[in-house]
């Protein structure tokens, strides 16, 4: 079983592993009631009742002690007679491509922290494919049934001759752009560049494996495109043209990034420079090297995108990406949006920051 494989398996197991102890908790925290979250935090039962409704009528230090207080007693409130009471539902909308992969497992971390700390749930609507897509396209469908819904990486409202989705619920675009709604994205055209700067500085020919997706054909989703054109932007700016025979573009699929990796070292001058647009596309060529007896950092330089927790294990250089913080941040604006917030879509960028580790340096010292 190779390194992508296991972290998978390992990824599983995490996942069963924090429902069992989600499950446990639930049913500890149900025997509590919200007399005892009032009496905690010293105040009246109605005032815990608006907290819990998020009812703008709080002063912002009593709302802090009454989560304190419901914190520190794992107190998880009655979700059906929030709904009955408040006419809400207290629960988001997630629409993303898929759900196993470790982006979407890192922005989710950070989408469902934030939710729940003001007590809302969230439910998840993968797009997989083209069927799926098309339901979603349907007013009538549960994804517009939720008080505020969060796209990750694809804008169904692009699909729609106005750019805007079939719902007055507030929406939130995280890892991309739209000009309708609350936007968090990342500068992938910077994290090439950034790329394309340490790989230049290096001796050896530069190659690049960049990746399509099918659903980008249906969405402007440009998050590849942009790694590409920075990267290779600065590539230009450096004196070091990357030639268009040295790029290859791949589905993301590990058989195929394999094969891209294959294709390369069959036929590069050593030492070699890569730049991989998705850390999982440079696991692949990192095994295939190893595989061929290929010294990482010497034979074979590798730069990779995303900064997944194992990245650092396997001494992948690669872009950092704040994938939580920026799940947290979607959050955010969707509340202040069912707060009452009305004022003009807002764009928050993030930037990316090169991690230089063993793949492109030929020492043994730790990740400085």
């Amino acid at each position: 079983m190779n390194v992508i494989e296991s972290e998978a398996t390992k990824l599983f197991g995490v996942a069963l592993h924090f429902a069992g102890q989600a499950l446990w908790r639930y049913k500890e925290t149900m025997k509590l009631t919200i007399q005892e979250v009032a009496e905690k935090a010293g105040v009246g039962v109605g005032t815990v009742s608006r907290v819990l409704n998020n009812h703008k009528s709080v002063r912002p230090e009593t709302r802090e002690r009454v989560v304190s207080a419901m914190q520190e007693l794992g107190f998880i409130p009655n979700p059906h007679a929030r709904r009955v009471a408040g006419g809400k539902s207290y629960t988001v909308s997630i629409i993303l491509q898929v759900v196993g992969t470790e982006f979407y497992i890192r922005l989710l971390s950070g989408l469902e922290k934030t939710l729940e700390t003001h007590r809302y749930d969230s439910a998840l609507f993968p797009l997989i494919g083209r069927e799926r897509l098309e339901r979603y396209l349907n007013s009538s469908t549960l994804a517009y049934q939720s008080d505020g819904i969060v796209m990750a990486s694809h804008n169904l409202g692009d699909l729609y001759p106005d750019g805007r989705l079939p719902t007055r619920q507030p929406v939130v675009i995280v890892d991309g752009t739209s000009q309708h709604y609350d936007s968090i994205y990342l500068d992938n055209e910077l994290g090439g560049r950034l790329a394309a700067r340490a790989l230049a500085a290096l001796d050896g020919d530069i190659y690049a494996i960049s990746v399509h997706q099918a659903l980008d054909e249906v969405f402007k989703n440009t998050v590849f495109q942009d790694r590409m054109r920075g990267f290779k932007n600065a590539l230009e700016t450096a004196g070091r043209p990357i030639a268009e025979e040295n790029i290859q573009t791949i589905t993301f699929d590990l058989n195929n990034a394999r094969h891209a990796a294959q294709t390369i070292l069959e036929n590069a001058t050593f030492p070699v420079n890569i730049f991989a647009a998705a850390d999982l596309v440079a696991m692949a060529v990192l095994d295939e090297a190893r595989a061929r007896n290929l010294e990482i950092g010497r034979d074979v330089r590798v730069i990779g995108f995303d900064d997944h927790p194992w990245a650092r294990e396997r001494g992948l250089t690669t872009l950092h990406q704040p994938v939580e913080a920026m799940g947290a941040t979607a959050a955010e604006l969707l509340i202040e949006r069912l707060s009452g917030y009305e004022g003009a879509p807002r764009q928050v960028r993030f930037e990316p920051r090169l991690i230089e580790r063993q793949s492109t340096m030929h020492t043994d010292t730790d990740e400085q």
